[in-house]
């Protein structure tokens, strides 16, 4: 009765002190991993949660800077006021410490910091809900609380640290897999994210964050992740195939765009955009069998090809264009 008073007392002053935030109910009792890749410099985080919504309120990055996972009874000020003390030259290890003396609720918070020099520093309230716990190590930190067990933290190493060669992207989806095998949140599953920034700012926040990716709500929600990042990596393809034709390299171009195919069969417009690109570089014969495929799962599709040549997108010849609408 005296631990559960105590553990009572903590959540109200934890919720009283943040009265003034959006985000004062919030509590994403979750495991998550901060990391950074050393060869590309890129930083990310990851994190899977039974909460709604857990990548609105845990994940935070920034490109040249860092990363930063705030979770457990959650203090939202962590993660912007984490990336500005970095940014003021502290160490990971002392932005923590300064942000958790600075807390009244700090025995129920979790938090992980992770900078551009793949320095790393995490904390466990001692109040956190068990299984909890941390591991902090060079490029990466992983932290969980209300685990099913006391193995999941350090399953989460083990993967990570086991699975170099992989793009960091895939590699934080690997820790998140080895979380769910060793049981992952005792409560289960509902939402989880992934956020990777650059190395080093390129001075354009729309391209400094490469990859942020969010399933609110979902009965396997890393599983769904993976499904996403992957579409994800599909259209990375279809973008460099988009690059390549505005420089006229159609041998580059064709290969994206398989590439994208390849992953997505049954993407249509995939398809209809590789038949786009073929028959405007003169291979209107090559193009017809993805137009019938495409134009036969939706009629919208042909009502589209026709609007193109108005803004400068079809250079076909009006009979070439009048074969590919009257296509059956």
């Amino acid at each position: 009765m005296k631990n559960l008073i105590l553990f009572l007392s903590l959540f109200f002053i934890t919720m009283n002190s943040y009265s003034q935030s959006v985000y004062s109910d919030k509590l994403a009792h979750t495991y998550s991993i901060v990391a950074r890749d050393p060869v590309t410099g890129e930083m990310g985080v990851a994190v899977q949660s039974h909460w709604f919504s857990v990548g609105s309120i845990v994940s935070w990055g920034e490109a040249g800077v860092g990363v930063v996972a705030t979770q457990s009874f959650v203090n939202p000020s962590f993660g912007l006021r984490g990336l500005a003390l970095l940014k003021e030259g502290k160490s990971p290890q002392e932005a923590v410490d300064e942000l958790i003396a600075s807390d009244d609720g700090r025995d129920v918070r979790q938090l992980a910091i992770l900078d551009a020099k793949g320095r790393s520093a995490s904390y466990t309230g001692k109040n956190c809900i068990p299984e909890a716990g941390n591991i902090a190590k060079e490029n990466y930190s992983v932290q969980a609380n209300m685990m099913l067990t006391d193995k999941v933290w350090s399953a989460m190493s083990v993967a990570f640290e086991n699975s170099t060669g992989l793009p960091l992207a895939e590699r934080l989806i690997t820790a998140l897999e080895a979380a769910e095998n060793e049981g992952g949140d005792i409560r289960g599953k509902q939402s989880a994210c992934i956020l990777v920034v650059r190395g080093e700012s390129t001075g354009n926040i729309w391209e400094d964050r490469m990859i942020d990716l969010r399933v609110d709500d979902h009965s396997e929600p890393v599983e769904e992740l993976k499904r996403l990042l992957k579409v994800f990596r599909a259209y990375e393809h279809m973008n460099k195939g988009d690059l390549a034709v505005e420089k006229n390299n159609m041998d580059l171009a064709m290969k994206e765009y398989s590439a994208a195919e390849e992953m997505f069969p049954e993407n249509a417009e995939m398809k209809f955009w590789h038949a786009v690109t073929l028959a405007n570089t003169g291979s209107v014969d090559a193009s017809l069998p993805l137009f019938t495929e495409v134009f036969g799962k939706d009629n919208n599709w042909r009502i589209l090809f026709g609007r193109l040549k108005s803004v400068g997108l079809l250079e076909l010849s009006d009979d070439d264009i009048r074969k590919i609408s009257e296509l059956k």
